[in-house]
């Protein structure tokens, strides 16, 4: 196997390993393929079959130990500006309508008005009431 074989199998390698990527949406094969990349970079400046595998371990390895981290952190994360119902959550809103929690009733939130119900079943707020939307479900606000 010539240098030339050499690098050219890394390319087809990194190419095959692109393909997993796409299909699957792992990230993981794009760093196998960039590793096969730089072995490819490797084979084309002459090294040997050794050093071509150990660059391709090396940087396949640092890629997934840093970026996959950094990764996992960042699709923790909430986003920093919610919106549609996530904003809503947490608001004050005003009754309106009597609102139970077998019932339910009416809100004012962010201008508009909501059916509600109370997330305490044994509590009743009344018309004019302040209180605070926990969570949305479907098109219904739920307060305390």
């Amino acid at each position: 196997m010539n240098d030339i074989d050499a690098w050219v199998w890394w390319l087809v390698a990194a190419a095959a390993l692109g393909i997993p990527l796409v299909v699957t949406a792992m990230p993981e094969f794009g760093m196998l393929a960039v590793g096969a990349v730089a072995a490819a970079v490797a084979s084309g400046f002459g090294a040997d079959l050794v050093v071509q595998v150990l660059v391709f371990v090396i940087v396949a390895v640092a890629l997934i130990a840093v970026v996959r981290p950094v990764a996992a952190r960042h699709r923790s994360q909430r986003p920093q500006l919610a919106t549609g119902v996530d904003a809503l959550k947490g608001r004050q809103a005003v009754v309106v309508e009597r609102v139970d929690g077998s019932e339910g009733g009416r809100i004012k939130l962010a201008g508009e008005i909501w059916s509600a119900r109370a997330l305490d079943t044994a509590r009743a707020y009344e018309a004019g009431e302040e209180v605070d939307v926990v969570d949305i479900d479907g098109a219904t606000a739920i307060i305390m």
